[in-house]
């Protein structure tokens, strides 16, 4: 690589990123339009900067150990912690639209300098965290292709004494490196202990797709993390009992077609009646073993492991827009898919913001149980864990008159649902 574009390298870094794609139909009114804001909640366009998760997409995973430690543990060994559980993620969300297949080295690679000398830690200084890149990226630029891959993974010895394992996430780079004619724009830096948080990756690599983080983080670091959307996205907590993406975030990505999305307009106080389908309806049962690993082209997009494309279904995701910049989105969840072990079951309401930055609120679960919680044991964050409006309730938004009716359920077990907003030509 040459040394010009290294040291010109300005590594910034975020914990998202973003997604090409084709633009919404402009018939559908309800589609936020995409802002300057970091990973824009928008839907009406896609940044075609980054790659589009609606087909497959490999991934390489080089494994850095460092001179004042010996690791415990085999690349094999760390390969497992992340796959297939990541890619069983993506296939199920996607209902088989997209495949992560991942290509892990067999080796350790050594850095050219100690763990500690690279100072890392969650919020890294620029000039460390672009030495570390820089150096990750030229010992392993000899035995890896970058040229063939979608997704660069840089995963650290977890037993070296300066690795911190609160500081994995995704840097973007303002210039990006250069290697083997490809640029590289983000890697995901991984420095998790072994075994890992869970779902840790699938988190990291949605901000790959331009998702942003939905968790609040407190000013002083201290308090509550999950107070915007609890257990029910994985970019608000990969430990969520419901961590399947969001509805929205489907739509942002593709994998719901807009005739599954209903934009509910001049509802007024009759209302708009509506049969939505699960969220997770159509999820492919994804094969024991999960993605293959292997070179580029050693097997095919239907190959081993591989569901396939589910079924797209009906409408899975209500929409009401509520202003320029705002929406209020209204999907079904249940314990089924990546939700299988929620506690609780009905149509969740969130509000969405498109010009909010990522880790600044732009989607909030509205709470239909307020004072109330469940799943105390295990939930993220209790109070949020009982928010979707349950069969036979009704729900009014608070400071919106927008109102959902659940009255009851088909045979097939989608819902039926009534969203009024209010007075005649609301929404």
């Amino acid at each position: 690589m040459p040394a010009a574009v290294l040291t010109s390298m300005a590594a910034l870094a975020a914990t998202s990123l973003a997604v090409p794609t084709a633009a919404v139909p402009l018939s559908m009114p309800c589609a936020l339009k995409r802002t300057a804001a970091h990973h824009s909640e928008g839907v009406d366009t896609w940044n075609a900067a980054y790659p589009r998760p609606a087909r497959r997409l490999d991934a390489v995973m080089v494994f850095l150990s460092f001179p004042d430690a010996t690791p415990l543990t085999r690349p094999a060994e760390l390969t497992a912690d992340y796959f297939p559980a990541t890619s069983r993620f993506f296939e199920r969300a996607s209902y088989g639209r997209f495949r992560l297949r991942p290509h892990p080295l067999r080796e350790w690679i050594r850095m050219p300098r100690p763990s500690t000398a690279y100072a890392i830690q969650r919020d890294w200084n620029a000039a460390s965290r672009s030495a570390y890149l820089r150096d990750a990226l030229a010992v392993a630029d000899s035995r890896v292709d970058f040229s063939r891959y979608d997704v660069v993974y840089f995963v650290a010895d977890p037993d070296a004494p300066g690795v911190d394992s609160d500081a994995t996430k995704v840097v973007n780079m303002d210039v990006p490196l250069r290697a083997d004619g490809t640029d590289i724009r983000r890697v995901v830096t991984v420095f998790e202990k072994h075994p890992p948080d869970r779902l840790v990756l699938a988190h990291e690599t949605g901000h790959v797709f331009d998702l942003p983080d939905l968790y609040h983080r407190p000013m002083d670091g201290k308090g509550d993390w999950d107070t915007y959307v609890g257990d029910w996205d994985l970019m608000g907590s990969q430990f969520g009992l419901a961590p399947d993406l969001f509805g929205w975030h489907k739509w942002k990505l593709g994998w719901l077609e807009p005739r599954q999305v209903s934009c509910v307009r001049d509802a007024g106080e009759r209302g708009t009646r509506l049969t939505l389908e699960p969220l997770a309806a159509g999820s492919v049962p994804v094969a024991a073993g999960g993605a293959g690993m292997g070179a580029p082209g050693s097997e095919p997009a239907s190959g081993p492991g591989w569901a396939g494309p589910g079924t797209a279904g009906g409408t899975k995701l209500a929409v009401v827009r509520t202003a320029r910049d705002s929406a209020l989105a209204f999907e079904v969840r249940g314990p089924a898919g990546n939700d299988e072990e929620t506690c609780s079951q009905g149509v969740l309401v969130y509000r969405v913001r498109g010009g909010a930055e990522s880790g600044r609120g732009p989607i909030e679960v509205v709470d239909a149980h307020p004072g109330s919680g469940t799943c105390w044991d295990d939930s993220v964050y209790a109070p949020l864990a009982d928010a979707p409006v349950a069969l036979g309730e009704s729900f009014t938004v608070p400071g919106e008159g927008v109102r959902v009716e659940v009255a009851d359920r088909t045979a097939s077990g989608a819902w039926t649902v009534t969203i009024s907003t209010g007075r005649d030509g609301a929404g």
